[in-house]
């Protein structure tokens, strides 16, 4: 977890409106559209969150995707590591053994056990780590329902209703031609 990318931030993002969605499957265009974000950069997420077993895809012109276990079950680690994979904190270059005065062959004094630094690191990453996974999508939501209007759940819902109507079985696009 050296860094946490955009990625992260929107993948947590799209749960959350999956979360209030329900059963209901949303495409991952329509939740980049919604947050303005760009829809191909989304779509790239939702096969890592698929494979973790966060969300699960319904197929057709009305599928989409669906949150695949309980909003209480899924974490912000776990949502971090299907993403970004497990990245360690700090990675110890292991530089105690490269002082110039210890020529080829440090002391033992020196390289015994773990690294002084990396151990701290190491403490921090655990304590992220931890609290990551102390943090469920269902606990996000409280906070988020707290602070919007009561209407606006409503208001999204009718954005999205609006949207899957635009996708009707058996409807075609219409193709231009060069004489068109």
């Amino acid at each position: 977890m050296a860094h946490l990318t955009a990625s992260v931030e929107y993948s947590l993002h799209c749960l959350l409106w999956l979360m209030d969605a329900g059963d209901k499957p949303l495409s991952s265009r329509d939740l980049a559209e919604l947050q303005g974000i760009s829809p191909s950069f989304v779509a790239k997420l939702f096969p890592k969150l698929e494979k973790a077993g966060i969300v699960k895809a319904n197929e057709g012109v009305r599928g989409g995707y669906v949150l695949a276990r309980p909003p209480g079950e899924i974490t912000f680690l776990q949502v971090i590591d299907a993403i970004e994979g497990f990245k360690p904190l700090f990675e110890c270059q292991e530089i105690r053994h490269r002082i110039a005065l210890f020529g080829d062959t440090p002391p033992a004094w020196a390289t015994d056990g773990l690294c002084s630094i990396h151990t701290v690191m190491i403490k921090a990453e655990d304590a992220m780590r931890a609290q990551l996974a102390a943090h469920t999508l269902a606990d996000v939501a409280v906070a988020v329902v707290r602070k919007a209007p009561t209407d606006f759940k409503v208001e999204i819902q009718e954005w999205m209703d609006g949207r899957m109507k635009g996708r009707r079985p058996g409807r075609r696009l219409k193709t231009h031609t060069a004489s068109s």
